[in-house]
This record gives structure tokens, C-alpha cells and sequence, in this order.
């Protein structure tokens, strides 16, 4: 087991508008010096509203930073506030994942700056999290400048916002019914993404009934076929929100997946 160890936090700003940053996690110290450091973007769900913040992740931010991890926790413009829904929602995730060249390193030590493996990002989403998950990285093409994304896990997420247009959620963040703007929606949903080179984790909970397990298994058959690497797991007797809970079964199976 990894050994833990005291985590440090810092915020960042990757722009201008007042929800333009996000918290940097690192550990503060004790860590094995040959141990490599994993980069990871952490990326808060809450049906894309100001409903919800990134202080929902804060505990799985710390817990993986105590595990050895660097964690760039994000927060982004959300409908409800200005600038907030899509398309600049999903520009506000790449500007993010992007900062991982820039502000991020900038925030951290040097000695973890050469430590932290940067051509294996992982990016983990849950619920509406994992759909910019899934979509921010297909847009770059899982590469910044200087980093490599190597691993996708969409944690119980929205993954086929066409599928799932009468949702209001959805309908909230796209601004405008199906209907009216169908290739919107086709453009933000993670299922129509073309492959990308990164291999992508549906890790659902079985007794989620905010977003069913169907719907994962529905995304890895549709991208698998189109030669996208991807692959279900379903984590038995938890529900939605399990996924913020470092105690849970899911917590600790994206521990696993993450190799941290």
C-alpha cells in the first residue's frame, strides 16, 4: 500500500473570470524519493450548475495528493453565472487542462516539477465532470505542450448528451432544446468524439440512479467499435455520489485504475 503523507494546497488562476482557477495538491513531504509522481486533473460534477463547486472533490483531491499524486482540482464557469454554459464551459475545461504547462508548474516545487511523470496525465470526471473529461481530451487530442494524457475516467458520467437531450440538465447547459441546435449537442457529447490516444475508464456505480449503468456500457460498445480504447467497470452495491466519498468502494477502485 502507498504510503501517505501531509498534502499541500494552492489556488491558480488560469484566467480571468472569477471562476477561472482551481487548487493545486501536492504532498508536503514523506514521500518514497524513487516513487514517480502522477499528474492527475480532477474535474467536479453537478449538472454543470453553480449549484456546485470544486469543494466537492476536495477530499478526493487530498486524498490522492497524500497518496504522492500532483492534483490540478478545477473549477470552471457554470450555468448560472456569467459566461457560464456551453460552448465556454468546455473552453474553460481545455484552458484548465492546458495550464498544466503554464500556472500549474509554476505553483508547484521544482524537485516535484521533475519528479511528476508529465507524458502520463490522468483526467477523472464525475457525472457532468466526466462528459468535459471525455471531451476536453478528445479535443486536444490528449496532448498539451508539454504533457501526454494517458488515461480518461469518466466516473458515473454523462457521456451521450444527445441520448439524453430531454434531460434538463443537459438542455440547461446547452442553452437551447435538441431540436433547435442538434449538431450542439452532437459536437459536446462525449459518444461522438472521434478516437483519441488515451485509453478511457467508464467506472459506473451499479445503483446509480441519477445516471444508469446503461448508459456506459452503451458509450464503451459505440467508441470501442469505432477503435477507441475504452473499457466498463462497474463497481457493485454504490450509488452516484459514491465517487465523492474517499471511503467508497469506487473511491478506492479509482485509486486502483489511477495506480496510486
Amino acid at each position: 500500500m502507498t504510503k501517505k503523507c501531509a498534502a499541500h494546497r494552492v489556488k491558480v488562476e488560469y484566467g480571468s473570470a472569477p471562476s477561472q482557477f482551481g487548487h493545486v495538491y501536492h504532498a508536503s513531504g514523506g514521500l518514497d524519493p524513487q516513487a514517480p509522481i502522477r499528474p492527475i486533473v480532477l474535474i467536479h460534477g453537478g449538472y454543470w450548475t453553480t449549484e456546485f463547486g470544486l469543494t466537492i472533490e476536495t477530499a478526493i483531491a487530498r486524498q490522492f495528493a497524500e497518496r504522492g499524486a500532483v492534483v490540478w482540482n478545477i473549477e470552471y464557469r457554470r450555468v448560472g453565472e456569467e459566461g457560464g454554459g456551453w460552448p465556454t464551459t468546455g473552453r474553460d475545461v481545455l484552458a484548465a487542462i492546458g495550464a498544466l504547462d503554464g500556472p500549474v508548474r509554476s505553483a508547484l516545487p521544482a524537485e516535484v516539477v521533475e519528479r511528476a511523470d508529465w507524458s502520463s496525465v490522468a483526467v477523472v470526471g464525475h457525472s457532468a465532470g466526466g462528459q468535459l473529461a471525455v471531451w476536453g481530451t478528445a479535443q486536444l487530442r490528449a496532448v498539451t505542450r508539454n504533457c501526454r494524457i494517458t488515461t480518461v475516467i469518466a466516473q458515473s458520467a454523462a457521456l451521450d448528451l444527445e441520448g439524453g437531450a430531454d434531460r434538463q440538465s443537459i438542455r440547461g447547459l446547452m442553452g437551447r432544446p435538441h431540436a433547435e441546435i442538434p449538431h450542439r449537442y452532437r459536437e459536446a457529447s462525449p459518444i461522438s468524439q472521434e478516437p483519441f490516444p488515451a485509453h478511457v475508464v467508464a467506472l459506473h456505480a451499479e445503483d446509480d440512479t441519477a445516471i444508469p449503468v446503461a448508459s456506459s456500457r452503451h458509450y464503451v460498445e459505440t467508441v470501442t467499435a469505432r477503435g477507441q480504447s475504452a473499457e466498463l467497470i462497474v463497481v457493485p452495491g454504490e450509488g452516484h455520489d459514491a465517487f465523492v466519498d474517499p471511503r467508497s468502494a469506487s473511491t478506492r477502485q479509482t485509486v486502483r485504475l489511477l495506480g496510486i
